[in-house]
């Protein structure tokens, strides 16, 4: 609301307490009485002095040489998109689990006391897949209901009750069950995370805060990767589960999503939640909030169902390129990698000891996981996605090569001698990846949805993303016993060409683009023409 003359109390807040206040403020109770000081400060004023820019006058009428907009600062908005993204670092050990503890079932049955079969090895390496389908939809239900904050929060229970149930199985059905029950928590967190980010983030910097999901779920991974080989079962079941309470203790602390608490009507908690965020006065983010409290308006005209996002010309287009987006990444084969990268470096027969070796690949993933965030905003995301599909190519060609010397033409001369191609073409791999296919579909789902249709399009686009996630960990195994390891890594490198000719033929550009100017691309309204129309 903008402050007015007519208009005294704001928000609880007198007129005169504004910074912006067009006038001089005076001690004296009759701010707009007629004395011949006043009279001269309105001359100016009728001169030519420029009320809507709230720029004040000094005591003599002249204004200020430095203009009173705040600057602010990001700091806040760092740090709560660094603790949401927390509960990430714990979705990432997790996930990094099963590479150094399905090797040890497999051999010897660890706390099972019986060994597992090939089949329930896929089945426990899979199953985490299947739990964002139906987390992922009542994430956005819950987002929408009560808040992004709370129901990140609240997925802290689904974590520890999984951690529960590994760490006392003494069946593989309980291990079945416990990773169901991470995947639902993976889908509150690959929902809700990006939604949260996007929402708290002035747009210079949303791109950066978007692509920190890769970065913490590479934390989490390399965790896993560096305890889990030298620790007992059950240590590293705790040391796991520590991550969710760490999570809970940092962003309770953390501002509630402006976008949502406008929504629910709650403006001065809005208000307020923006001043923190951008490290400004409430008056100084007001007329941020006028222009939130503008678009959801607009957005939430009517009603919106699920239906809407295929009526829609800005919202099915929206919802197709993140499809896209998050299917092309799973198509790169970055789970078949991550779930069994171990086992990967057992069958390569590598030089270097697996247990180390997936340890150097993790500290890769997650340097290269630094470089997005310091680029994406001036960079952009469309040749970061082409310079990462580029990479994958390179290096799942070079790995299927390596199996087809090995188990085809059984050329062991040669394959002893580049015996070191495994690993590097796996860090190349995991580095590209890092860099464009990791984050970009996450920062990229965060921003371009509509406000009214973020939680429900967000849903079905990780509903996606990890049933494809499921049908590649579960059934890549079985591909691979019949076509080979070689024709696994091709699969997904005739993949990895694909999504390169998608982001340069098809994939808007949303560099630099405020959340309403991407709408308007997607809807093919050019900006210029809208403002000649509001003209």
């Amino acid at each position: 609301m903008t402050p007015t003359r007519d208009n005294e109390e704001i928000e609880g807040r007198s007129y005169k307490d504004y910074a912006y206040s067009p006038v001089a403020v005076s001690s004296s109770p009759a701010v707009f009485a007629t004395t011949p000081e006043k009279e001269s400060v309105e001359l100016n004023v009728k001169r030519g002095e420029d009320l809507c820019s709230r720029t004040p006058l000094d005591t003599t009428g002249n204004r200020y040489a430095e203009n009173m907009t705040e600057k602010g600062s990001t700091l806040v908005q760092f740090l709560a998109a660094a603790s949401a993204n927390v509960i990430i670092v714990a979705t990432g050990a997790m996930l990094g689990w099963t590479s150094p503890v399905l090797p040890v079932l497999v051999e010897n049955g660890g706390p099972l006391g019986t060994k597992i079969t090939k089949d329930e090895k896929t089945w426990i390496g899979s199953l985490v897949a299947l739990g964002p389908i139906i987390g992922s939809f009542i994430a956005s239900y819950l987002g929408d209901r009560y808040g992004r904050k709370n129901t990140l929060l609240f997925s802290v229970a689904p974590h520890l009750v999984g951690w529960l149930l590994v760490g006392t199985a003494r069946h593989v059905a309980q291990l079945y069950v416990a990773r169901i029950i991470f995947g639902v928590a993976l889908g509150f967190a690959f929902t809700l995370v990006p939604m949260y980010c996007g929402e708290i983030a002035e747009t210079s910097i949303r791109g950066t805060l978007g692509s920190f999901l890769q970065l913490f779920i590479t934390i989490g991974l390399l965790y896993s990767y560096a305890i889990g080989p030298f620790v007992s079962y059950e240590v590293f079941c705790v040391v796991c589960a520590v991550l969710p309470i760490v999570f809970f203790v940092c962003f309770i602390m953390m501002p509630e999503s402006p976008y949502y608490l406008i929504r629910q009507g709650r403006r001065s908690e809005a208000i307020t939640s923006l001043s923190k965020l951008r490290s400004k006065s409430e008056a100084a983010v007001e007329n941020e909030a006028n222009d939130i409290q503008e678009s959801l308006d607009e957005a939430f005209k009517e009603r919106v169902t699920v239906a809407d996002l295929f009526k829609t010309r800005a919202n099915f287009k929206a919802l197709i390129y993140t499809c896209a987006l998050a299917s092309f990444q799973q198509l790169t084969g970055i789970n078949f990698v991550l779930f069994y990268m171990q086992e990967i470096f057992d069958a390569a027969g590598s030089s270097i000891p697996s247990e180390q070796a997936t340890i150097i690949i993790g500290a890769v993933q997650m340097l290269a996981s630094t470089v997005t965030p310091g680029v994406v905003d001036r960079a952009g995301r469309r040749i970061l996605l082409v310079f990462s599909g580029i990479g994958e190519t390179i290096s799942l060609c070079a790995l299927g090569l390596y199996f087809y010397l090995k188990d085809v033409q059984h050329a062991d001369d040669v394959v002893e001698q580049i015996s070191w191609l495994p690993v590097v073409a796996l860090i190349v791999f995991i580095s590209t990846y890092s860099v464009g296919w990791g984050p970009l579909p996450w920062a990229v789902m965060g921003e371009m949805f509509a406000s009214n249709v973020k939680a429900k399009a967000s849903g079905i686009t990780v509903s996606l993303c990890w049933f494809l996630a499921f049908i590649i960990t579960k059934f890549s195994d079985d591909m691979t016993k019949s076509f080979g390891n070689f024709a696994t890594f091709w699969m997904f490198g005739a993949f990895c060409i694909v999504s390169i000719l998608f982001t340069v033929l098809i994939l808007p550009e949303t560099k630099g683009k405020s959340l309403k100017q991407i709408q308007n691309i997607l809807n093919g309204v050019d900006s210029d023409e809208e403002s000649e129309s509001k003209k």
